[in-house]
């Protein structure tokens, strides 16, 4: 019998639009790594106003500075070097950056591959389990190795921020302390905090669904 669905068809070409972008973002990605942007000396930023914990809040750059000012000047956050932040952004964030988009141009094409068979009638086929069970695994595989990559920017970002930045609360300096020793799980999210880690157990559970339904269809169609 011919499926004559049209969800199949949309979801597959909604997939293959977020293929195509998740793919060009990564490319984008790329460039700017080789493009390897600096700081201009003496640029000049702001004050901008922000949003900061639902209070208002102003930002600003000047002379490789950063000053954050939150909850009506009681607390303020400099940064001497601000520069440095952006080569730690290129060396820790952008590996992060890249890290999910990719993941994500190939979730998408999984789905769109998937969404290719359900359109052609073809749920329970070896093709469509294999592609099921290895959404699955990919979810698994990516909570953690992102939990790895932003325990590995946090450290980073936080070592900077301890050597560079400095913390005014009601007219009280404070130094971040320096730390070497932080844990590279990310606290709660390494993995099982992570919504991919319950989603690539739960995907791989509806593979098993989908691989019993196969075992049925083959032997009904040998009992036929």
């Amino acid at each position: 019998m011919t499926n004559t669905s049209w969800l199949p068809k949309v979801l597959r070409w909604m997939f293959t639009l977020f293929a195509i972008c998740s793919a060009l973002a990564a490319i984008g990605l790329c460039i700017l790594w080789l493009v390897d942007p600096k700081l201009p000396a003496g640029a000049h930023f702001g004050p901008a106003v922000v949003n900061i914990m639902g209070q208002p809040g102003t930002v600003a750059l000047w002379n490789s500075n950063f000053m954050l000012t939150a909850l009506h000047g009681n607390v303020t956050v400099g940064v001497q070097q601000a520069g440095g932040l952006i080569e730690l952004a290129k060396h820790y964030g952008l590996p992060l950056a890249i890290l999910n988009v990719l993941f994500f141009t190939l979730l998408f094409d999984l789905l769109r591959r998937l969404f290719r068979n359900v359109g052609r009638g073809e749920s329970f086929t070896r093709q469509s389990v294999r592609l099921v069970q290895i959404i699955g695994l990919s979810l698994l595989v990516f909570s953690v190795a992102s939990a790895f990559a932003e325990a590995w920017f946090a450290h980073a970002l936080y070592n900077y921020l301890a050597d560079h930045a400095v913390v005014t609360i009601s007219g009280t300096s404070l130094h971040l302390p320096a730390t070497h020793h932080m844990s590279i799980s990310g606290g709660h999210r390494f993995p099982f905090g992570s919504s991919y880690f319950f989603s690539g157990l739960l995907v791989l559970a509806l593979s098993e669904v989908f691989r019993q339904g196969l075992v049925l269809k083959t032997e009904s169609d040998l009992t036929v």
